[in-house]
């Protein structure tokens, strides 16, 4: 089965949720960040990257592989 016999109003609408998450997740990261409060960007950061891994995995169950970027 190819990516695009997967993709229905389900798979879009749990996407959407997931990218909707991390969205919300780094608009609070970035609010710690102008607040200066070094506390609450640790867990923010931590959190945005959940967020972000939540998606990935999510994609992956899909059959959709995003490359890692090579590190400088």
């Amino acid at each position: 089965m190819t990516l695009a016999e997967v993709i229905d109003e389900h798979v879009l609408q749990r996407y959407r949720e997931l990218l909707d998450a991390e969205d919300a997740a780094f608009d609070e990261l970035e609010h710690a960040y102008e607040d200066g409060d070094r506390d609450r960007f640790n867990a923010d950061l931590t959190a945005w990257r959940q967020a972000i891994e939540r998606k990935l995995a999510y994609l992956r169950r899909l059959g959709v592989e995003v490359p890692v970027a090579a590190q400088a």
